[in-house]
């Protein structure tokens, strides 16, 4: 066999499959960009959590950070754009860090916040100490969003207040004081439980905190962990109901005692070194606190008449249970439009939308396309540049075009936001910095 057809047999299928790859990078190429062009439309470009920065000059394009990242395909958070890595959809970072380990250069490194916006967290020790000595954070509050390590930080923080524990002072004082049951005051009321530690937990809400209120089937987790007296979680993915189910089941397995609706007003140091914590139930007296109230705070209010009603929520749960009625959200955010489509898509909801901006300017792309396409349905009603002024029982009040216009209502659910808890940190003297792209 002559060389020519030798060189055809190997040369013309390595060509085929240089072809191949060739487009498919060009194909992953064009939806970087324009995932990289949507969020710059949109405005969000600031991460809101630990995320990867680049160095571009040891970046070798190879993918394998994006590969890594366990958010694809769902959310295109990193891609490739001339040959390099970038962040595209800032956003959606949530600090899994899987991106960093991969790199085979280490060309990636993990910050908080960026030079435009700097997000604050309280000083922290390896331990999880905050500069009050006794009182130790863990979870979103210290900067880490994803369950998993909020599931880990929760467990890593009670083994080091175990670790210290002084001697038992009486049953009235316990051991420590977890405020907060999402995903970090979870892990740490299971860890205390096993270490045959006393403590109290306290949530202002549900079992799950953040994730409790997560609309209805949302995934929320996306990477196995590990606990005391239950093993390992094995979910890779799981729905927000199905995260609850298995939390709750534990809950009951455990018998774990979480003191729930009830909602820390202080903490307050006392001269024999403990802490008294008072809530809206009642008083406590802990050695040590620990703080898993994440980052999202107290829903904000609009401070107007009427929003004391019962029909009035500030997060839409399940968009079923409004069928057939005439909702009215409040917000211009990601979570107001999801709300507004989400109902409206229902079939049988009638939905009135209202903004006080005169654009939906941090609102992710897609969110934008699901609202004008409820409009065109006539399923949703935009009243941009409006104030709600009351709410009444079967009706709201709002400022809109320079008049005052009643509209029909059996539900109102405002999302505005929520107020940070950095001055609850600041009452209890505990020192917080503000990151601007920084470790």
């Amino acid at each position: 066999m002559s060389n020519f057809w030798l060189y055809c047999i190997y040369l013309v299928p390595l060509g085929l499959v240089w072809l191949w790859y060739a487009r498919r990078h060009q194909h992953d190429e064009r939806r970087s960009v324009a995932t990289l062009a949507e969020a710059r439309e949109a405005g969000l470009t600031e991460p809101v959590s630990l995320h990867p920065i680049i160095d571009a000059n040891r970046c070798l394009g190879c993918g394998a950070c994006v590969t890594a990242c366990p958010e694809q395909p769902d959310h295109h958070v990193l891609g490739l754009i001339g040959g390099k890595a970038q962040l595209i959809g800032a956003t959606d970072c949530i600090g899994h860090g899987a991106c960093k380990i991969a790199c085979p250069t280490d060309a990636i490194s993990l910050v908080f916040g960026s030079e435009t916006r700097g997000v604050t967290i309280p000083l922290l020790s390896p331990e999880f100490e905050t500069t009050v000595a006794g009182i130790f954070v863990a979870g979103e509050l210290g900067g880490m969003g994803l369950i998993r390590n909020a599931l880990t930080q929760g467990r890593q923080a009670i083994e080091a207040i175990h670790s210290k524990l002084g001697p038992t002072r009486g049953k009235e004082i316990v051991d420590v004081a977890i405020v907060g049951a999402g995903p970090a005051g979870f892990g740490a009321a299971i860890t205390a439980t096993s270490l045959k530690m006393s403590f109290v937990c306290i949530e202002q809400e549900s079992l799950g905190g953040c994730v409790f209120q997560y609309p209805r089937g949302k995934v929320v987790m996306t990477s196995p962990a590990e606990l005391p007296l239950l093993g390992k979680i094995q979910f890779t993915t799981a729905s927000k109901e199905q995260l609850l189910a298995f939390w709750q089941a534990a809950e009951r397995k455990v018998g774990l005692k979480m003191n729930y609706q009830e909602r820390v007003i202080s903490v307050t140091a006392t001269p024999q070194g403990s802490f008294a914590i008072k809530t809206s139930k009642g008083d406590y007296e802990a050695q040590n606190v620990l703080l898993t109230i994440g980052r999202r705070g107290t829903p904000r209010k609009l401070g107007v008449p009427g929003e004391e009603l019962a029909k009035v929520v500030y997060r839409m749960i399940d968009p079923e249970q409004y069928a057939g009625q005439e909702v009215m959200v409040v917000g211009g955010g990601d979570s107001a439009l999801e709300a507004a489509a989400s109902i409206a898509e229902t079939g049988t909801a009638r939905v009135v939308l209202s903004y006080r901006s005169e654009a939906f300017g941090r609102a992710k792309q897609k969110n934008r396309q699901r609202l004008k396409q409820g409009e065109d349905q006539g399923r949703i009603r935009v009243l941009l540049k409006s104030q709600v002024k009351q709410i009444e029982p079967e009706s709201v009040t709002l400022e809109y075009e320079g008049k005052l216009v009643r509209i029909r209502n059996d539900a109102v659910i405002i999302n505005a936001g929520g107020v940070l808890p950095n001055d609850f940190l600041k009452s209890m003297g505990i020192q917080v910095e503000t990151k601007y792209g920084t470790a």
